[in-house]
């Protein structure tokens, strides 16, 4: 089984969001792009190789295995 990270939390170990407050917040306002598509769900489940993109920064989702 492949591993995932929530896109919130995806945003705070990127540094993106400084605490889960606003990450949900930067998602609810669709500030958030995964894989150059909105996402409004705090709780999607990211894959190795996801692209999230935020004020026009790419960081693409590299898990540990």
């Amino acid at each position: 089984m492949s591993k995932t990270i929530k896109l919130d939390q995806f945003l705070k170990d990127q540094g993106v969001a400084q605490t889960g407050g606003e990450a949900k917040l930067m998602i609810w306002d669709e500030a958030v792009l995964v894989n150059d598509e909105i996402e409004t769900r705090r709780g999607r489940k990211l894959v190795n190789g996801d692209r999230v993109t935020v004020s026009d920064i790419t960081y693409v989702v590299a898990l540990e295995e």
